[in-house]
């Protein structure tokens, strides 16, 4: 069971919504700097959208930072998922409370520290991020 206070909870869902709309126009900016007519056009109609998935849009555009903000922003709307599901800041892995603090400094945490640490040894790859 997750050890965060309603107060707390609150305060976690607003950062992943708050972080989710920056994500997306870090995206939409990155789209509209970007030489290429397609992604241009492509960037003046993603930002009208609410809640549909960038993410899916922009996977075949070989671009790494949106690519980067793609994968955070999956992160971010698994996280959003977790709290409707009452789940939210419970170990994906192990079923341990996530302590808030770490909730606090990254609030689409899905692991506790120690299965974190576990998953990046077994899944991080030469060159890649791991986060």
């Amino acid at each position: 069971m997750s050890t965060l206070s309603a107060h707390q909870l609150q305060h976690c869902k607003q950062s992943l919504e708050e972080r989710f709309r920056q994500l997306r126009e870090e995206i939409r900016q990155e789209l509209l700097n970007s030489e290429d007519p397609d992604y241009q056009q492509l960037a003046t109609t993603v930002h009208d959208t609410e809640e549909e998935s960038v993410a899916d849009l922009l996977l075949d555009l070989n671009l790494a930072d949106i690519d980067r903000h793609v994968k955070e922003i999956r992160q971010v709307e698994a996280a959003q998922n977790r709290i409707e599901a009452g789940n939210y800041g419970i170990c994906i892995d192990c079923g341990v409370a996530i302590p808030p603090p770490r909730l606090e400094a990254n609030p689409a945490a899905a692991r506790c520290i120690g299965c974190q640490t576990l998953y990046e040894r077994q899944y991080a790859q030469p060159g890649h991020a791991s986060l």
